[in-house]
């Protein structure tokens, strides 16, 4: 199955099954708040540049966002981490078609909040050959507008899946990047965009691919 939409439609049934009706609907009220907190609307977007930035990958390696573009554009995209399904399936998603954005000279560089060795076992798992960094304390992700604090209503329920925040990510605060991707040119300025504080929402990859 090729369509990034399908797939998560699949996803959702099989959550839907698993979680207890209480954990769906804390999840919903989370998405409800942060879609009326106007995050897409208030950050970095088509049209804008975007900032410089340096970020270590998986193995300890700076990843200067200069360096990146001068090869050609760079494909950004924002996930949660490892624990989140729904970018699990977006990240294999990319790898799939990666071939055809190196074709169109696009760098893809996957970032999250989480510690190294999380992407570590992450590219394992899923064979990624793109570059995935940390963005320590989620400091891009705010300096776009995309970093929000996860509501304290749902915190007990992402402990009780697992996920535990502070494992991941190594800090305290409770903070995680609304899912996006930027296609940025070779001059720094932003050609396309998606931003959805609705995480079960994900890009067209075929709409993306159109802009390049």
């Amino acid at each position: 199955m090729d369509n990034l939409t399908d797939q998560i439609k699949i996803l959702e049934e099989s959550i839907t099954k698993q979680l207890p009706l209480e954990t769906q609907q804390a999840f919903a009220t989370s998405i409800l708040d942060l879609k009326k907190r106007m995050i897409e609307h208030n950050s970095i977007k088509t049209g804008d540049k975007m900032p410089d930035f340096i970020l270590k990958d998986s193995n300890g390696n700076e990843v200067n966002s200069k360096d990146v573009l001068k090869n050609g554009k760079m494909l950004l995209t924002f996930f949660r981490g490892s624990w989140c399904p729904y970018c699990n399936l977006e990240l294999q998603y990319l790898q799939k078609h990666l071939q055809l954005l190196h074709e169109k000279k696009v760098t893809v560089v996957a970032v999250s909040p989480q510690k190294a060795e999380h992407s570590q076992s992450l590219a394992a798992q899923h064979n990624l050959s793109f570059t995935v960094v940390t963005d320590v304390n989620n400091k891009l992700a705010k300096q776009l507008g995309i970093r929000f604090s996860l509501q304290d209503f749902v915190r007990s329920h992402y402990k009780e899946l697992g996920i535990d925040l502070h494992h991941f990510n190594g800090n305290d605060e409770n903070t995680l990047p609304v899912p996006a991707v930027y296609v940025v040119n070779s001059d720094g300025i932003i050609s396309y965009s998606f931003i959805d504080a609705d995480y079960t929402n994900r890009f067209d990859i075929q709409q993306l691919l159109k802009t390049l």
